[in-house]
């Protein structure tokens, strides 16, 4: 089987775009999901979010909540909110965020690479959300909330997707967020097949974020050929819905850090053991980090700038990540925070919220300390992937975020 198939994607029809556009489905909780949607009847997010549809006590993992779902599909599509289009298609795809622009490809990536590892993962993923996400594709018949992969930069396919970007798409829509998100049938058999074949000749695509979505498209791909004494291997559930990025446009923000106590240290104390490994320089201004290895850190009002000493640096693809370099030089050896997963005493605050987030969380009481960090670069978070390890808890932020309900897969 090919690393990447084209589809017929269910998408809004002309001009319904902005009514049925939504953010990806956990991005926000349920209050803010019923917010979104007031005025809008066919929102995304009766689909990706149905429980908004549904009792507020009403378990989100309940299958009436999957059922409801189908039925706000099934509706999209009967009253001609929502069609299909007549032929395997690839769909260009750009983001538009300010300054910062990405093009990439809406494809089916193959189950099979996935589960050979030629599709490369470096999270783990927790049983509770893969079950949720198998349960709704089931219940769906489709999948609509697309994994984010990226590829290393190929001429062929920028060149490809370059020269369609540069007509006019077939779908335009600046989301609330004000990030412009547009799409452009790729249908011609010529075009379809280039792409086709400048994918296979690739080593490996690598996730960079949806593992529970794409650990669900696997597990639904396995039960279904399993049950079909007819599987040849080319069927739809073979492949998931994907929108693949070359790496080089990639925009990945800082990832920060708060913790709610200096565990017994007094602020004194705590500096005294952080200069042990940091040289620390106090600052009048916020602290961004500008390289590796440097870190701000907001504490009693005041910045200071952190730089790891280079006998406590590591060239290990894990090791060496800054989110890795802090917890093991600071978070853990100073704070006792080993297992920042399930421990309550740390919070993470995406980058997209500014410096002054942190500020806020510790200013109120809340929290005793927060760290800004320097964002993991795209190149390192292949390299993780490339060694078969996994990264740190909430390692990478990227931003613009992709849309729910401009294209979905079938599974027919």
């Amino acid at each position: 089987m090919s690393l990447i198939k084209p589809f017929t994607g269910l998408r809004p029809v002309p001009g319904r775009e902005s009514d049925v556009v939504a953010p990806p489905y956990d991005v926000m909780n349920r209050a803010e999901a019923k917010a979104m949607v007031l005025g809008r009847p066919w929102s995304f997010l009766h689909v990706s979010r149905p429980e908004i549809d549904l009792p507020d006590d009403t378990d989100p993992y309940d299958p009436s909540v999957y059922a409801k779902g189908r039925e706000n599909l099934d509706r999209m599509v009967a009253e001609g909110v929502l069609g299909r289009d007549p032929k395997p298609c690839y769909y260009a795809y750009r983001l538009t965020m300010g300054e910062h622009v990405q093009t990439g490809i809406v494809a089916g990536a193959s189950v099979a690479a996935y589960d050979a590892d030629r599709i490369k993962k470096h999270e783990f993923t927790r049983p509770v959300k893969e079950d949720d996400r198998v349960r709704q594709i089931d219940a769906l018949n489709a999948q609509t909330g697309p994994v984010f992969l990226v590829y290393r930069a190929d001429p062929t396919v920028d060149g490809i997707l370059a020269q369609k970007a540069g007509t006019a798409p077939d779908m335009d829509v600046t989301a609330v967020d004000g990030v412009r998100h547009e799409i452009w049938v790729i249908d011609d058999e010529e075009t379809v097949a280039q792409l086709s074949a400048a994918f296979e000749a690739m080593d490996a695509i690598y996730v960079a974020d949806g593992h529970h979505r794409s650990a669900a498209g696997s597990r639904v791909g396995a039960s279904r050929a399993q049950a079909n004494p007819e599987h040849t291997g080319e069927e739809s559930y073979n492949y998931f819905l994907s929108v693949i990025f070359p790496h080089d446009q990639m925009q990945i923000l800082d990832y920060n850090r708060v913790v709610r106590d200096l565990n017994g240290l007094s602020p004194e104390d705590f500096l005294g053991r952080i200069a042990e490994r940091f040289d620390v320089q106090a600052s009048a201004q916020a602290v961004r980090p500008g390289a590796a290895g440097e870190f701000g850190m907001y504490l009693g009002g005041q910045w200071y700038r952190l730089v790891l000493k280079d006998a406590f640096r590591s060239d290990d693809p894990v090791k060496g990540l800054d989110v890795s370099l802090l917890a093991d030089n600071l978070i853990e050896l100073l704070l006792g925070i080993s297992d920042p997963r399930r421990d309550e005493r740390i919070d993470f605050v995406g980058g997209i919220r500014g410096l002054g987030e942190l500020e806020k969380r510790v200013d109120s009481g809340d929290w005793a300390v927060a760290f800004a960090l320097f964002p993991t670069s795209m190149e390192a978070l292949m390299r993780v992937a490339d060694a078969g390890e996994v990264m740190p808890p909430k390692s990478t932020w990227f931003e613009p975020k992709l849309a729910d309900g401009l294209v979905s897969h079938v599974l027919d």
